[in-house]
């Protein structure tokens, strides 16, 4: 009976135990994902930007001229297609 005694009495509080352990987290995983998705994110933006000046420099016509001056509807559905089209892409490339 003596031993539980002090073994009882060795054993720090309960707070110090949780204020310990809170102390002990493993941050390395959570720092590689956000590193990840900060990578992905910019590497998805490189490539949308790419594209984009790709479909400018393929049509004959200023897209910018043709949906802000003459309020071509057709041409902005169209190209906001495209947009959404190659984010899709991009966007299940980085998800793998």
């Amino acid at each position: 009976m003596p031993d539980r005694v002090k073994r009882r009495g060795r054993r720090p509080p309960k707070t110090q135990i949780a204020a310990r352990n809170a102390f002990d987290l493993d941050l390395s995983p959570f720092i590689k994902t956000v590193v990840a998705s900060i990578v992905y994110s910019l590497v998805g933006v490189v490539v949308f930007a790419l594209s984009f000046v790709v479909i400018k420099l393929v049509t004959p016509f200023s897209i910018r001229k043709e949906i802000e001056q003459d309020h071509n509807t057709a041409l902005a559905i169209v190209i906001g297609s495209i947009i959404l089209g190659i984010a899709l892409i991009i966007s299940a490339a980085i998800h793998g």
